[in-house]
């Protein structure tokens, strides 16, 4: 592996002497926000993480070498690329073999994470079961991920665009732990309640991070949802984002968008319908996200 994968010398020196750390895609960089935003969003997650004394590690595949721990020059790259194809776990012996570069989704950035011995990751949303599918079988890799991989992951829940309750039936057969912290509902990006509970409420960050400690001392094999509610003053309406949402998953199965071009269809759809309330919304709970994570993977080096 050692040829495979560079960490980062701020990230290892982290490592070396158990400083708190938290990883980050790089999918939501490349596809998440139009340039010059998503450099922007870039930067302000990885100072908040510093504010909070965390150490931020972006995740990126740079020819053919994962990295752990993106510089600034190589995030800007991400930014500036918009067509750095986006990797997921199945993508990944492809993209390395053939010197590729490629964007991280949660699912790589959830397996690089494990790899490099990184405990914590901050993300908008998970992926999860699309509408529909238990015939057309859309089911993000994320939750198999989740299945299999002992990160804890924060999260504003699953993407608003998904069908919650299935994605939460999934999680629960695959045994992956579903907590809130400081929040009884399961919340759906935009919004803060889903309509769906979490299993517990964390409110208390140490007793969070003994839960994570305690699934890991006990050999379960798993990542953990931790879900974060969007702040209330950047939450988006329900009924308003909701229509906006069915509208245009409905235009994107008129139009024949299938795979992993499913998800950015639509949140360019929602972007331009919303008239960029979407996208402040989705800032705002990625900032808010980084912020818990480090908070959570300071809690967990106490």
């Amino acid at each position: 592996m050692k040829n495979l994968l560079r960490i980062n010398p701020e990230v290892q020196d982290a490592l070396d002497h158990g400083k708190p750390i938290v990883a980050l895609e790089s999918t939501i960089i490349s596809h998440g926000f139009n340039y010059p935003e998503n450099l922007e969003m870039a930067r302000e997650c990885e100072r908040i993480i510093r504010e909070q004394g965390a150490v931020p590690a972006t995740i990126g595949i740079i020819e053919g070498q994962i990295v752990i721990g993106l510089n600034a020059e190589e995030v800007e790259m991400f930014a500036l690329n918009r067509d750095m194809p986006k990797c997921s776990r199945r993508d990944v012996p492809t993209i390395i073999s053939l010197g590729l570069s490629g964007a991280t989704t949660v699912a790589t950035t959830m397996m690089f994470a494990e790899m490099a011995g990184i405990k914590v990751f901050a993300t908008g949303g998970i992926g999860g079961v699309h509408f529909n599918g238990e015939n057309t079988m859309d089911i993000s890799a994320d939750l198999e991920e989740l299945a299999q991989t002992n990160v804890a992951v924060v999260c504003s829940g699953a993407k608003s665009i998904l069908d919650i309750p299935k994605t939460l039936e999934y999680l629960e057969t695959k045994g992956v732990p579903v907590v809130g912290y400081q929040t009884d509902a399961f919340p759906d990006f935009y919004t803060r309640d889903s309509g769906k509970k979490v299993t517990h409420n964390f409110t208390d960050m140490r007793d969070l991070a003994k839960m994570v400690h305690t699934k890991d001392a006990l050999g379960i094999q798993s990542g953990v949802v931790i879900a974060n509610p969007i702040p209330e003053a950047d939450a988006l309406d329900t009924t308003f984002i909701r229509a906006l949402i069915k509208e245009a998953v409905e235009t994107a199965e008129k139009e024949g968008i299938e795979g992993n071009k499913v998800t950015p269809f639509i949140l360019a759809m929602l972007h331009e319908r919303s008239e960029g309330k979407s996208v402040d919304a989705n800032k705002a709970l990625v900032f808010n996200n980084a912020k818990v994570a480090a908070q959570l993977a300071g809690a967990m080096v106490q």
